[in-house]
């Protein structure tokens, strides 16, 4: 049987009630675990730590925080937990500022291939949108000196806006 939770009580690390009620109840409590791309859907199937089938209904404008409660159709208690989510991190030595035409190029293509970015204290971070490997490649075949190629966890607290490259016709 699969638990349904549609309905939103709140976050436990806005509301200390709601996570008193929580601990209170973890014979009725389900706990999943969800992507950063999941948070964003509004219908979303996953299992429960436990191994319970799980389905999310929300409103898809509206995006899912770590420590948030939902109750299932059943009366149980849902708290979500998100998992970091890896980014490629392009850094660079002083001497690539030398061969500027190298890197706007490099942003040519970037944003050719509609991978999000952000800018941030001289460095390029990337979400991994497609396979690493692909995207390294892709990098690489620039060979362009001094440019690094690194990973890093983003939690939600670090709060990217990754910037998308559309197409209006």
């Amino acid at each position: 049987m699969t638990e349904i939770a549609k309905t939103y009580l709140g976050n436990i690390q806005e509301n200390v009630a709601l996570g008193e009620k929580l601990k209170a109840s973890k014979e009725i409590c389900l706990e999943v675990n969800l992507s950063q791309s999941d948070r964003r859907k509004g219908r979303i199937y996953v299992q429960s730590t436990a191994g319970m089938a799980v389905g999310i209904i929300k409103s898809r404008d509206w995006l899912l925080r770590e420590g948030d409660v939902l109750e299932t159709e059943q009366g149980k208690l849902l708290l979500v937990h998100l998992q970091p989510q890896e980014l490629m991190v392009l850094s660079f030595t002083p001497s690539v500022a030398h061969n500027p035409i190298e890197l706007i190029h490099l942003g040519h293509v970037l944003g050719n291939h509609h991978y999000p970015i952000v800018v941030k204290d001289n460095k390029i971070y990337l979400q991994l949108i497609v396979d690493k490997e692909i995207m390294e490649t892709t990098i690489r075949n620039f060979a362009i000196p001094g440019l690094q190629i690194d990973y890093e966890e983003l939690f939600e607290d670090d709060r990217f806006s990754f910037s998308e490259h559309h197409h209006h016709f």
